[in-house]
């Protein structure tokens, strides 16, 4: 069985005023979202500011969105690092704190990943997902490599829909997108679903573009276009717009 289906959201991680996080008020947002029909939260990726977090703080983040969430509902945490050994750690981490499952993004400058995800495989004491982001951490993973991977999924934010369409044919595993204007693409071709950070504001044209709604899913990638412009506040002024959540970024401060 996959690690869920449908949508899931690359969760914002809210901070206080001061800059501090507010591993509660993440927990609160990560819970209004599942009752809105989201089923997979993400934390600590990269939507999640994950790289100006410590490690203290991702443990937390984990321990508090596990703690709000349905059961049926997993937590997936961001463990992705510059090296194998690095990332094998946080990995651990995740685990430790209540992580259902881990995203890992492909290390930055290298063409073949495989050594990085053997090492991260041997910390995981559970399901481990790939994550091609070629925009975050160039030149991501080769689509003739998935196969061999040691992992059961794959989070594609690349928004290449015809990478999409090569990685269904090829890969076994469960394979997500993280382009919310590929959500309605990942339903019709059978994918296991989407990990979007417009579900951090849009949950229900999430769900409702998953299921084959063509109007839901243009009013969606509206919503993106404008959320994505101005990288990560923007889904937090988004979030804040209908949730009344704080709009303070770590990044770039």
């Amino acid at each position: 069985m996959p690690l869920f289906t449908g949508v899931g959201v690359a969760l914002v991680t809210l901070f206080s005023e001061d800059g501090t996080l507010d591993a509660p008020a993440t927990a609160d947002l990560a819970a209004r979202l599942a009752g809105l029909g989201v089923r997979c939260v993400l934390v600590a990726g990269t939507t999640g500011e994950a790289a100006a977090l410590t490690a203290g703080e991702r443990d937390a983040l984990v321990g508090a969105v596990r703690a709000a969430l349905p059961a049926e509902v997993p937590v997936l945490a961001g463990t992705g690092a510059a090296t194998g050994r690095q990332a094998a750690e946080l990995t651990g981490r995740a685990f430790a704190a209540g992580a259902d499952a881990v995203l890992v993004l492909s290390p930055p400058g290298v063409p073949d990943p495989r050594p990085y995800y053997e090492a991260v495989a041997e910390a995981a004491t559970g399901p481990l997902l790939a994550y091609h982001f070629p925009g975050a951490s160039a030149p991501g993973i080769p689509v003739d490599l998935l196969p061999g991977l040691p992992v059961s999924g794959l989070k594609d934010s690349s928004g290449d829909a015809g990478r999409l369409l090569h990685e269904r044919e090829v890969f076994p595993g469960d394979l997500y997108t993280g382009a919310a204007s590929l959500v309605g693409l990942c339903g019709a071709i059978g994918a296991a679903g989407a990990l979007v950070a417009a579900a951090n504001a849009a949950p229900e044209l999430c769900v409702a573009a998953a299921g084959g709604d063509a109007d839901a899913q243009v009013r969606l990638a509206a919503v993106d276009r404008s959320a994505s412009a101005d990288f990560p506040a923007g889904y937090k002024r988004a979030a804040a717009e209908r949730f009344g959540t704080s709009v303070v970024t770590r990044m770039g401060t």
